[in-house]
């Protein structure tokens, strides 16, 4: 049997999987096996080699994919998110971690079929930061890499100890090895801030208010923020998400300094996002009612985050910012879905 050879993408049914699928259909020499919890959206699947349903914790699909699949490159999206992380650790702690840590067993095992390098994509976050207090957020400016690596919340810590572990099997596998470590595997991480999208709705992300906002603006409904006025993180349009991690796949491994990079688009307030929603609504009702609990969480990310080694080692560049993420991109486009469904 012929093993067919493709780039997998898990978790590709969300967003960036579907935008990663619509972009590498047309960019790569291989096919494509998408793989989710949920059926794939059917529209997608003319562009798949496979479109496989199942769990990236079963160790009898996990096979599958050895046996049928020459895998070149692995974007691994499958996740559970920050909110839903903290009511189930343990849950969290599996997906996140133990899911991500058969990837990459699975990634060298290809590796050692082909002879080739695996790339591995692996979206982080900063939730991997915990500054102690705001004050310190307030004069601490942007935060490179390596800076505030104590995080609050189960998937900040998923996140990263994943990253750690991508660059154990990159850097140093098995390296008391007699026969060596090369592990095959390339991993490679963005750590993302709030991704912002006019496609998919706000699911209570602990970064959602700013989508939320425009949500409720857009269908005539009262919005209680549960962060205060003066709560800053930064965020990305999901474009320039998509883009982030196609670009970085795409650089000579020669050309990559570390294994980690931040990336960045643009930093505002609560103030500031409420601001234009009722530019665009100006009969909004957008108050605000901090939570204390998920407010809390966000006072340990940082105000902005300092993204120059992607800059400078693979020439990141945001193509949103956030004039051009809220007036040409989230609001005309949220508005436009509301106003469909109204017709």
């Amino acid at each position: 049997m012929v093993r067919k050879p493709v780039i997998l993408i898990t978790g590709a049914n969300g967003e960036i999987g579907h935008g990663l699928i619509d972009h590498l259909v047309r960019q790569t020499q291989y096919g494509i096996v998408a793989l989710d919890l949920k059926p794939l959206d059917e529209s997608l699947h003319k562009y798949c080699t496979a479109a496989l349903t199942g769990d990236i914790l079963d160790q009898n699909l996990l096979q599958r994919l050895i046996s049928e699949y020459e895998i070149h490159a692995i974007y691994h999206l499958a996740a559970l998110l920050s909110t839903r992380a903290e009511f189930t650790p343990d849950t969290a702690h599996q997906v996140n971690v133990e899911g991500t840590l058969n990837l990459l067993k699975l990634a060298h095992e290809q590796s050692r079929w082909h002879g080739n390098p695996v790339k591995f994509l692996f979206p982080s976050s900063i939730a991997v930061y915990g500054l102690p207090n705001l004050k310190i957020k307030k004069i601490a400016g942007k935060i490179k890499e390596y800076q505030y690596n104590q995080p609050t919340t189960m998937y900040g810590c998923n996140k990263l100890y994943c990253e750690q572990l991508g660059r154990y099997f990159t850097m140093h596998y098995r390296q008391l090895a007699a026969e060596g470590h090369c592990s095959g595997v390339d991993f490679r991480a963005v750590r993302f801030p709030g991704l912002i999208s006019a496609v998919t709705l706000p699911s209570g992300g602990t970064s959602d208010y700013a989508p939320e906002m425009i949500h409720a603006a857009a269908q005539g409904q009262p919005y209680p923020c549960f962060v205060s006025e003066e709560a800053q993180i930064p965020f990305m349009a999901m474009p320039d998400g998509i883009k982030a991690l196609v670009q970085l796949a795409d650089v000579s491994a020669d050309r990559l300094s570390q294994r980690v990079y931040n990336v960045g688009a643009f930093s505002v307030t609560a103030r500031d996002i409420r601001d234009r929603v009722l530019l665009a609504f100006p009969g909004a009702e957008i108050t605000f009612n901090p939570d204390t609990a998920r407010e809390g969480i966000v006072s340990t990310w940082p105000a902005d985050v300092d993204d120059s080694l992607a800059r400078q080692d693979w020439n990141w560049q945001p193509d949103y910012d956030a004039d051009r993420a809220f007036h040409e991109y989230l609001i005309p486009m949220i508005t436009k879905y509301y106003r469909s469904k109204l017709a």
